[in-house]
């Protein structure tokens, strides 16, 4: 006998999923297997790209589901009298305002872990990247230019990390190998503890500092800080001022954490040494940061490894399973979530 579902839950058939986020089960087929289990109807993503709000309310009015990425869901949640469960591909939850979620009694998973090291990587890999000058000497050599730039050991490099979560502490763990002279952490609660055991296991010279410090002070500024009121627009015209002219400014949390056309202007000027950004304020980006040397810009990649996409798709996918056959769900967003939106949403 089938456990007690969504079928009984709802007093019919579950009518429709629909998988917005793209891609999805391109690299592994396993997470649209086990949709195919749910014996629904399930639509996916038809624009094979982010989906701009109303294209997602449209497409996901009838929807009992939805598998979600970094979309605006707050038409479709405003307009929906059918959804019930979102499961996110991911782990930020500023695309989906929690608060309205728990009004309209829909539930929300999301896969906070399965994503971590691969922005880690790809963070590090940036700082490498464009410290070291490897898309322009690249660019040059290209163009029958020998210009062998130097460029500041990471080594040698006093390290800002603001928000030490996830994926900044294990930003931090990989940074431990090449010993930085210093690193400067912000957070908005208490990790005495976990800089401690980073000064005591790693024998790193880490502690706590104010946002205004690290910008003063940091060679390479990282931001990994969900995006809130607190935080849109936290690198603008005015925080920029207080970067040294050698700092290099990395993002692979949130695009509109930076106001991109104060960072344009910064760059422009040569204010600061440059930036590397994979994430925007509108994706997919097409904006004048393009026409700049001095900085990188890659498409939201930061998930993109193979092994990480296949487990926060499947991740995903077996929530929607549980969710229907009304068993109990493995990552469900915390309440502490669901307060922490509360107090700053905008």
């Amino acid at each position: 006998m089938r456990p007690k579902s969504i079928l009984n839950l709802m007093g019919g058939l579950l009518s429709n999923i629909f998988v917005s986020v793209y891609p999805f089960g391109e690299y592994d087929t396993s997470p649209l297997e086990i949709l195919n289990t749910t014996n629904s109807e399930v639509t996916y993503n038809p624009y094979k790209r982010k989906l701009k709000p109303e294209e997602l309310r449209d497409l996901a009015l009838s929807a009992d589901c939805v598998i979600a990425g970094t979309e605006d869901m707050n038409p479709l949640i405003d307009s929906s009298i059918n959804l019930r469960f979102i499961s996110r591909v991911g782990i930020g939850l500023d695309s989906v305002p929690l608060y309205k979620c728990k009004q309209k009694g829909i539930r929300v998973s999301y896969t906070p872990d399965a994503v971590t090291m691969a922005v880690a990587e790809l963070t590090v890999g940036l700082m490498v990247t464009i410290t070291r000058h490897v898309l322009v000497t690249d660019k040059n050599l290209r163009q029958n230019q020998w210009t062998r730039l130097t460029g500041k050991r990471i080594g040698k490099s006093v390290i800002g990390i603001i928000g030490l979560g996830r994926v900044g502490i294990n930003v931090v763990k990989l940074l431990s190998n090449f010993q930085p002279k210093e690193i400067l952490v912000n957070d908005i609660k208490n990790k005495i503890d976990i800089i401690s055991d980073f000064q005591k296991d790693f024998k790193l010279n880490i502690k706590s500092a104010s946002k205004e410090d690290i910008f003063q002070q940091a060679d390479i500024v990282s931001l990994h800080i969900p995006l809130t009121s607190k935080t849109r627009n936290l690198i603008n015209s005015h925080t920029l001022k207080l970067f040294q002219k050698n700092t290099f400014l990395l993002n692979t949390s949130r695009g509109s954490i930076i106001k991109e056309g104060d960072l344009h202007d910064a760059l422009l000027k040569k204010s600061i040494a440059g930036a590397a950004l994979d994430v925007f304020e509108e994706e997919p980006y097409n904006g004048k940061l393009a026409k700049l040397k001095n900085v990188i810009l890659t498409p939201h990649i930061g998930s993109c490894s193979f092994d990480c996409r296949k487990n926060m798709e499947l991740g995903a996918a077996q929530e929607v399973l549980r969710f229907i056959n009304g068993e109990k769900l493995q990552s469900e967003v915390p309440q502490e979530e669901y307060g922490y939106q509360e107090i700053y949403h905008d």
